[in-house]
């Protein structure tokens, strides 16, 4: 099974589900003030203020402009909606435009989104580069309009689309 593309964030050779954003997109994407579900260990921040599995992000208060690549697969929708809640950050998930979580937390809440062109090789938590690419497009949603201008002007390579109403 070596070799093969990581599909959700794991497949059933690896060791771990925890997998690092590329640091290339969070360089294009400006400063964020709170990453909730960050990696217990990580060899770079995604935001000022990290918070684990340990501490339970999802209980936590967030503050200012949030970083969210949650963990993939169906507890992803209890991260969307919480962001959405929250009204400030982006969120980088799989591009599954079909499923009711898009519909109901992506194309009904967000501002924006920016869909990544190619697949994305996610790191490990010791800052390796996987082999294997994420087996499955990428997509950045914005949620607030400060989010959306990222969002529109970085250098991602992809398609974004502005969902502002």
């Amino acid at each position: 099974m070596t070799g093969r593309s990581m599909g959700s964030h794991q497949s059933t050779s690896m060791i771990t589900d925890e997998w690092l954003t590329p640091p290339e997109i969070l360089q294009q994407l400006g400063e964020f003030d709170l990453d909730p579900c960050s990696p217990i260990n990580r060899p770079w921040d995604t935001a000022n203020h990290h918070f684990s599995i340990l501490d339970d992000g999802l209980s936590k208060e967030w503050i200012g402009r949030v970083w969210c690549n949650p963990p993939y697969g169906k507890e992803a929708e209890q991260w969307l909606k919480r962001l959405a809640s929250h009204g400030t950050g982006t969120a980088l998930i799989f591009a599954r435009t079909e499923t009711k979580m898009f519909f109901k937390e992506v194309w009904a809440k967000a501002t924006a989104v920016l869909f990544v062109e190619g697949r994305l090789h996610f790191h490990f938590v010791t800052g390796d580069r996987a082999k294997g690419n994420a087996g499955a497009p990428s997509v950045l949603v914005a949620y607030g309009e400060k989010d959306a201008d990222f969002l529109s002007q970085c250098s991602i390579s992809g398609k974004f689309i502005d969902l502002r109403r």
